[in-house]
């Protein structure tokens, strides 16, 4: 099998929480030659396939030595991750200034919840608490209740770690280019903001209203959202397009006629109460069934071991067992240099990995 797009790319990660490991087991699935730098004595879990595609070099960055041989380490290297509060890389020595001076193509990405500068930038946080701030979180969930937590895919993993890799590979590019290296900062309030585009272009075209549970995406519109089937199971309507919203009332024998007009918000409700009792007469996987192959835009909810045996997923092989567990596939799918999943996380020597890097330049 080819080798993955990003062969060659040598990426220093340096152990961190959340997002920057999440990053780096993307860029390791494509072919990066990751290195984590962890503390010493720091166990490493086998089953934790999100730390996959790393050599592990224990160092204690406290240590003078230690902290040498990471930056001869950094200066060979194409990019540096890492995800401490602002200003505890420069504390130990190994801030972008440093490295960038022992290796001025260095792409150097620094991993934050609220970013390097800002009133917040030196406090705390979760991931609920940068999308409460970029105002994401008040938009989801129901009309009447509480903002309901997306788990932590938008601030970790949409507004983090996929930023921070585009962030990366976007100035791995233009080093290659310039000769020159540079920082990223890689904020999650910033990566959510990002995010929230679609929402900001409606909201100004009078098209979106604060009210949770009233809009067209968050579940307020009858034709996209959730309906709990005879069995209390779910099953999910996007049936947003008018062709669409007619296929789907055909499927289910209600007459457009019967219902008011979708223009009308007011009366959305009656919609939605004639689609909740026509779904509550059967179970989910009977209308799964109905509903297969068809354009009215219906799909059960599933859970994980659910998604991982539908036809669907498993042609796809979206998901696999591996030693036991689930796991996602790596995406998305390249046709000449696809992704593979990198494999579990060995312990070895800066030495080693410093004479490898050696003779892979010097064969340049």
């Amino acid at each position: 099998m080819k080798r993955g797009p990003l062969s060659g790319v040598r990426v220093i990660e340096f152990s961190a929480l959340g997002p920057v490991p999440f990053c780096t087991m993307l860029l390791a699935d494509m072919g990066a030659d990751i290195v984590q730098i962890a503390r010493p004595g720091m166990r490493t879990d086998a089953d934790d396939f999100m730390q996959r595609g790393r050599r592990i070099v224990p160092l204690d960055l406290k240590v003078p030595a230690d902290r040498d041989t990471a930056l001869e380490l950094v200066g060979h290297a194409d990019i540096v991750l890492e995800g401490s509060r602002p200003g505890v890389m420069e504390k130990l020595g190994l801030g972008p200034d440093v490295c960038l001076a022992r290796n001025p193509r260095l792409v150097f990405g620094r991993m934050t919840g609220w970013g390097q500068t800002g009133p917040l930038a030196a406090t705390a946080g979760h991931d609920i608490n940068y999308i409460a701030l970029a105002g994401a979180l008040d938009a989801i969930g129901p009309a009447h209740g509480a903002p309901v937590a997306p788990l932590n895919l938008i601030g970790d993993y949409g507004g983090g770690a996929m930023f921070l890799a585009f962030g990366a590979l976007c100035a791995l590019w233009e080093a290659r280019n310039s000769g020159q290296g540079q920082v990223i900062d890689a904020a999650m309030v910033d990566g959510t903001a990002t995010l929230m585009s679609l929402l900001c272009k409606l909201r100004g075209l009078g098209q979106w209203h604060d009210s949770r549970g009233t809009n067209l995406l968050d579940g307020g519109a009858p034709w996209y959202g959730t309906y709990r089937t005879l069995d209390d199971r779910y099953v999910a309507v996007g049936a947003i397009e008018e062709p669409f919203w007619q296929l789907l009332l055909t499927q289910l024998d209600i007459s457009s006629d019967s219902l008011p007009p979708r223009s009308d918000r007011a009366r959305w409700p009656v919609i939605r109460a004639a689609l909740a009792e026509c779904f509550s007469s059967r179970t989910r996987d009977a209308w799964a069934a109905h509903f297969r192959n068809s354009d009215a835009c219906v799909s059960p909810v599933l859970s994980l071991d659910e998604a991982a045996r539908h036809e669907h997923m498993a042609a796809r092989r979206s998901y696999r067992i591996d030693s036991g567990m689930l796991r996602p596939a790596p995406a998305p799918r390249l046709s000449r240099t696809p992704a593979v999943p990198a494999k579990i996380s060995e312990v070895s020597s800066a030495k080693i990995v410093l004479e490898g890097w050696r003779d892979a330049m010097a064969q340049r």
